[in-house]
């Protein structure tokens, strides 16, 4: 391909300066230090007992250096450190909090819960690493040579080095057999890079886990056939979830059963007409046979961008919820609602309250950070995006005696995003009095609907929640329980039978508890069929198999219409869905303003975290249970959302 790479030089790799002087602080840090199994045991303490809670937390999330040392003991220490840090922050400001103040908010992982990059990188001074969760890279332009592709994916791999996910889309890059100055004479075209990007994220270690890659082209892009046939092969691309972006004029056009053009990115020029339902029934084969790809809805996501004076929304983070610029990024927490419940309802002023409070924080993450790439530490820093979402949002409705399935819990759904969002403008306007708005207010939504001023550019998100549900001790997200009792494979050779806290307490208070009827429910997951279990008890536990896929999209969408940025959520279908049942699941996400959507047939990839297995105890060799493995939460059951 022809040299046509952009002329900014963006320095990928965090100046030397830079390095030197986070080694001096961590040489220069005296601590006392635990081995693995002093913090695993004084963890497994601190969550009373939950060892597989202890081992995530050691694992993942007490600071450590290079060498292994562990220099926390407990998440307390942890907490501590991240409240220390978050105050000297505050002390630029007027009115700052004080370090017992975030302190508070964060302990125990009670209310407001940092994702995974903030909770380790705070206060970290024994790593370089990102406090941003998510971001997206990207060239403008024609910039699709080999020095504009390896620039891409160095910068993809600085990223990920940094605990970041990392989306971009591969639009710009010219179709296959394009005329190029060089001896191959004509182009590749788009697989052979989604594969480049597809093996750089699975060579990064992430502190024992690969990076985490959304790859995403346009429906109108030549190659896109191609693209969405790219993971029908085994062993390809398997390293990145990948989505196609649909606009409104190819969805208007599966609808009339009519064409649309397919446009060169080089030149703009169209080159042929596909019937639209012909690539929309690809989407949906490929979708129901493995998962993949994902529908990513960009002229809704570009209706509601926050700053299109500055630029188009072109991809998302590896999960869907956090649609970006080209080098943007945002940082995100979670609110656990089941801890937000008094007298059999929601506690409406605790959750104003720390719905501010959170909002406090996250704006301070974004002064905090440590920017491995210029441009996105220059535009993080001008839109000032953070994520506020919810997680723990199935065992809320289990407390409140609401079906996940029912209107009751659309309605709760959309009143507490309701609620959190306008909280969360309110808290962000008042700290844009005090502290300036974003940069690029001028000219941006929140310009032109009559706000004067406002902190940041958005303010919510709803993100898989991963592993740190498991160490909250609550439900991922907005997902519903994924199995009411499961077997957790912990390490090789050892499995825990877990059951879900609230149905184990009423089991026992209503007298139909017992080991047997635990191993049973772990067959399936679910209590759907087992009579001996009163009737309203299996209505309230319903599980994500259980419900049917309307009910996934619909709780999606209404928990969608207040937030600003998007709603990471996985439809689960069973095994023996149809592939009708994939395309209706589409078609209704479209309909009702979702910004993406992702399904999953259970069973579709050989490689998945939760499946049925053989539980390995003497008494149950033959039978077979719901298994998940260690760090499963709920959601899309494969291992590329892990964050």
């Amino acid at each position: 391909m022809e040299d046509s790479a952009p002329k900014k030089n963006i320095d990928v790799v965090v100046d030397k300066q830079v390095k030197r002087q986070v080694k001096k602080e961590a040489e220069d840090q005296v601590s006392k230090t635990y081995t693995f199994e002093e913090a695993s045991e004084a963890s497994k303490k601190y969550f009373k007992g939950d060892e597989l809670a202890a081992t995530v937390w050691a694992n993942k999330y007490a600071l450590k250096d290079s060498q292994g040392r562990i220099y926390e003991k407990t998440p307390d220490d942890m907490h501590r450190r991240i409240a220390r840090e978050i105050a000297r922050i505050e002390k630029r400001y007027t009115n700052p909090l004080s370090e017992d103040e975030v302190f508070d908010l964060i302990r125990d992982f009670r209310y407001i819960v940092p994702q995974g990059s903030p909770m380790t990188g705070i206060g970290n001074d024994f790593q370089i690493a990102s406090l941003s969760n998510c971001f997206v890279i990207g060239h403008e332009g024609n910039a699709d040579s080999y020095g504009g592709i390896m620039k891409i994916d160095q910068e993809q791999v600085q990223l990920m080095k940094r605990r970041g996910g990392v989306g971009h889309d591969l639009s710009h890059i010219r179709p296959k057999g394009s005329p190029v100055l060089n001896s191959a004479l004509t182009s590749t075209g788009i697989v052979p890079f989604m594969e480049r990007y597809s093996n750089s994220t699975r060579e990064v270690a992430q502190d024992g886990r690969r990076g985490a890659l959304m790859l995403s082209i346009s429906i109108k892009h030549p190659d896109a056939e191609s693209f969405i046939d790219a993971k029908m092969t085994k062993g390809r691309v398997t390293g990145a979830n990948v989505s196609v972006k649909i606009n409104d004029e190819f969805m208007d056009a599966v609808k009339k059963d009519g064409e649309y053009d397919l446009v060169n990115p080089r030149n703009g020029e169209a080159v042929t007409k596909l019937r639209a339902r012909h690539v929309f029934d690809l989407i949906v084969a490929n979708a129901w046979r493995t998962g993949d790809p994902g529908l990513v809805f960009i002229d809704e996501i570009n209706r509601h961008n926050p700053t299109p004076q500055v630029g188009e929304i072109r991809s998302t983070n590896p999960c869907g919820e956090q649609p970006l610029l080209p080098y943007e990024s945002c940082n995100l927490g979670s609110i656990n609602l089941a801890k937000m419940l008094k007298d059999n309802d929601l506690d409406w002023e605790k959750l104003r309250q720390v719905t501010r409070t959170a909002v406090h924080f996250l704006d301070n993450v974004i002064d905090v950070n440590k920017y491995p790439v210029q441009e996105i530490g220059e535009l993080t820093r001008a839109n000032r995006k953070i994520g506020l979402g919810i997680m723990g949002f199935a065992d809320m409705l289990i407390l409140l005696d609401i079906p996940y399935d029912s209107e009751e819990a659309l309605s709760m759904g959309e009143k507490i995003m309701k609620f959190i969002n306008q909280e969360a403008a309110k808290k962000s306007v008042e700290i844009g009095e005090e502290r300036g708005a974003f940069p690029n207010f001028q000219g941006s939504l929140w310009d032109k609907n009559g706000y004067k001023t406002i902190r940041n550019s958005t303010v919510t998100t709803v993100a898989p929640t991963g592993t740190i549900s498991i160490i909250a001790g609550c439900s991922g997200g907005i997902e519903p329980l994924f199995a009411v009792a499961f077997v957790r494979n912990v390490m090789e050779g050892t499995r825990l039978l877990e059951t879900q806290p609230t149905f184990e307490k009423i089991a026992k208070e209503k007298g139909f508890y017992s080991m047997e009827l635990m191993l049973e429910i772990a067959k399936t997951g679910s209590v759907q069929k087992i009579e001996m279990i009163p009737e309203d008890v299996r209505r309230i536990f319903v599980t994500s198999l259980d419900i049917q896929p309307e009910w996934h999209v619909r709780m999606q969408a209404v928990v969608q219409r207040y937030v600003d940025n998007a709603v990471s959520k996985t439809v689960n279908l069973s095994p023996d869905a149809t592939v009708e049942d994939v395309r209706r699941v589409y078609m209704l996400a479209y309909k009702l303003k979702c910004k993406g959507i992702t399904v999953y047939r259970y069973g579709s990839k050989k490689e998945q975290v939760l499946y049925v297995g053989p539980l390995l105890t003497k008494e149950m060799a033959t039978e077979k249970h719901v298994s998940a493995e260690s760090e499963y939460s709920g959601g899309c059951p494969t291992d590329v959302c892990n964050f």
